[in-house]
């Protein structure tokens, strides 16, 4: 079976819950109380994401940068 590398993206609320989203699929977030579960469940979005999804349908993921802005 091939296997591919997804990028996610974690965040933590200000209620301390671990946010996962892959920027690749749209609309493909999860979440979960530790890092690691959080990874378990995007892990399975991710699969059904695959599942719903075009071979090669999917958005090429670039990168992550910082911008400033003044508050």
């Amino acid at each position: 079976m091939k296997k591919r590398h997804f990028p996610i993206i974690i965040e933590q609320d200000l209620e301390g819950v671990f946010i996962v989203t892959c920027p690749v699929f749209k609309g493909c977030h999860s979440y979960g109380s530790t890092i690691d579960e959080a990874i378990a469940n995007i892990t399975e979005a991710i699969g059904s994401c695959i599942e719903d999804t075009i071979v090669d349908d999917y958005t090429q993921f670039v990168g992550i940068r910082d911008v400033e802005i003044a508050v």
